[in-house]
């Protein structure tokens, strides 16, 4: 088992009654994220919308929490995450919303407490730019897109 972080979490008061984030299985990486909305929301195909979550969390420094879509929307509904993964810094306080887009061709129902992304929490190093003339040299060298590999 890795190790376990505790992050406090505050419910905003649209939030009630639905689940805190979650793990749907022993091995998820992600915790699943519900929608907060009060009624249902109808996201309208190439349509997108901000989407509560109706949390805010306080994460510490060194952490981030990623947001990801759904596979299951995205491959049944063509319901994408726009700015995928999107971080939420350790310093953020506010709450917690998706842009959701509908890619799909027809509309989308999002309901009050559905799973609408997934939040991973993750590590992250700071670093010190060290200004140099000349980088070391490396195998791929200055090569671009695809030129890593032949598959």
């Amino acid at each position: 088992m890795s190790e376990i972080l505790k992050v406090e979490i505050k419910r905003h008061p649209h939030s009630e009654g639905i689940e805190l984030p979650s793990f749907a299985t022993e091995g998820s990486a992600g915790m699943d994220l519900r929608a907060a909305v009060e009624e249902d929301f109808i996201l309208e195909a190439g349509k997108r919308a901000l989407i509560p979550t109706g949390i805010s969390i306080a994460l510490p420094l060194g952490y981030e929490a990623q947001i990801r879509p759904r596979s299951g929307l995205a491959l049944k509904h063509g319901i994408m995450l726009v700015n995928s993964p999107g971080t939420i810094d350790s310093d953020y306080r506010g709450e917690i919303k998706i842009i959701m887009l509908n890619t799909g061709d027809e509309d989308f129902t999002i309901s009050r407490g559905d799973r609408i992304a997934q939040m991973i929490i993750a590590r992250y190093t700071r670093i010190e730019w060290d200004e140099v003339e000349d980088l070391e040299k490396s195998d791929r060298g200055a090569g671009g897109f695809g030129h890593s590999g032949s598959s």
